[in-house]
């Protein structure tokens, strides 16, 4: 693929999203002044991922990458260096107990996930519910569904490609004035 073709494309579809992305990143993200480098992180590895291989949705692309960018610096933040700390009992260690405001935002976040799964078509709810609820592989999916392997992979991307579009059109439309 050539670079001028990759430039066209990330003009295309993927900067018209920086208002989603930016509203996704603050509404994640409690430290504002690190926004902007969040999206320029977002796009360098939307851009480098994309010179291997196009996506075939610029959207869910990257709203997945700007989802798991979030999760590396939260667990990179949480990281303490063992050996910047004299005493181990000077550090206040929380509980990993969830508050209850933990748990009011999990119980809502867990109903839009049901909501969106109700929304996807049979065959690719059934898919993701025995790949992410039931663990189960692709050979045993296809086994268990009657269908070949080529399919569930198409229903698991497809519904991967439908739970974002829901989930995250959903948000965003949530913040927008009617």
């Amino acid at each position: 693929m050539s670079t001028r073709y990759l430039k066209v494309w990330f003009v295309r579809e993927v900067l018209p999203l920086e208002a989603s992305l930016v509203q996704c990143l603050r509404h994640n993200w409690r430290h504002g002044e690190d926004i902007a480098d969040l999206r320029q992180d977002v796009y360098v590895r939307v851009y480098e991922s994309a010179s291997k291989q196009l996506p075939l949705s610029a959207k869910p692309f990257v709203f997945a990458i700007a989802r798991n960018l979030l999760i590396d610096r939260f667990r990179h933040n949480r990281i303490v260096p063992i050996e910047g700390v004299a005493d181990l009992e000077a550090i206040d260690v929380p509980s990993d107990a969830p508050g209850p405001d933990r748990s009011a935002i999990a119980r809502d976040e867990l109903r839009h996930l049901k909501i969106a799964l109700d929304r996807l078509p049979p065959r690719c709810r059934e898919a993701v519910i025995l790949k992410r609820v039931e663990k189960l592989t692709r050979p045993q999916i296809a086994q268990r569904m009657g269908i070949s392997e080529n399919t569930v992979k198409r229903h698991l991307t497809d519904a991967a490609h439908l739970l974002a579009d829901l989930l995250y059109v959903e948000q965003s439309d949530a913040g927008k004035a009617p």
